[in-house]
C-alpha cells in the first residue's frame, strides 16, 4: 500500500471519528452541516418511498431527530449516509405498520427475492446500459418516474439507492439490513422489471 493511499485512508478514518465525536456531543454546527449536505438526497429518498411529499417532510424531520437522539450509537466504521438512510427507512416501515398492521403497506423487505440471488450473480449483468442511460436522462424523467412508481417497493428502493444515491451494494445492504445476495437479486429483478415497464411506456 503506497504512502498516498495510507494517508487518504487515515484521513477518512480521522474524519469518521471526528463525526462520531460530534454526534455524541450533539454539536449544532455539525448537525447543521449534515442537514445541508444530505437534505436533497434524503428528502428525495423519502418521497420516492412514501409517494407523498407531506409524509416525506414529516419523516425527514423525524429522521434528524433520531440522528440527534441516537448519535451516540453511530459507529465510525459505518458510512454515515448508509446509517442515515437506514434510520429513515425504518421510520417508513414503522409508519406503514401503524397504518396497516395486518398487511404489507410498504413491502420493503420482500422475501421472494432470495431464490433469484444465485441467478442474479451468475447470469445477466447487474447494470445493463439501457435502464441506466434512461435513468440519467433528464428528458426521460417523467417516464422514468412513472416506471419506477409501478415497481415493488423493495426493487424501487434498491434502484434508487444504487443509481440516484450512488451507493455500493455493500452500503445498500447496510441500509436495508438485507444480505448482499438479496440486494443483488433485488437489483437484478428491479432492472428487468424497469426495462419492461419503460418499453411498455414508449
Amino acid at each position: 500500500m503506497g504512502a498516498t493511499t495510507c494517508f487518504f485512508m487515515n484521513s477518512m478514518a480521522s474524519e469518521a471519528h471526528e463525526l462520531a465525536r460530534g454526534l455524541r456531543r450533539r454539536d449544532p454546527d455539525l448537525l447543521d452541516r449534515l442537514v445541508g449536505q444530505y437534505h436533497y438526497r434524503l428528502f428525495r429518498y423519502l418521497t420516492y418511498l412514501t409517494g407523498r411529499r407531506e409524509t416525506a417532510e414529516d419523516l425527514f424531520q423525524e429522521t434528524w431527530m433520531r440522528v440527534i437522539e441516537r448519535g451516540h450509537q453511530y459507529d465510525p466504521k459505518w458510512q454515515f449516509e448508509a446509517w442515515l438512510f437506514s434510520i429513515a427507512r425504518h421510520l417508513v416501515i414503522d409508519l406503514a405498520r401503524k397504518k396497516s398492521p395486518l398487511t404489507a403497506a410498504v413491502d420493503l423487505d420482500e422475501a421472494s427475492d432470495a431464490p433469484l440471488a444465485k441467478q442474479a450473480t451468475e447470469t445477466a449483468p447487474l447494470r445493463p446500459a439501457s435502464p441506466i442511460e434512461v435513468l440519467m436522462s433528464r428528458e426521460e424523467s417523467a417516464r422514468m418516474a412513472a416506471a419506477l412508481g409501478g415497481l415493488p417497493a423493495a426493487h424501487r428502493e434498491v434502484l434508487l439507492l444504487r443509481f440516484q444515491e450512488d451507493m455500493t451494494l455493500e452500503e445498500i445492504a447496510q441500509v436495508t439490513g438485507a444480505p448482499l445476495s438479496t440486494v443483488k437479486s433485488r437489483l437484478y429483478r428491479g432492472l428487468e422489471a424497469l426495462r419492461e415497464r419503460l418499453e411498455g411506456l414508449k
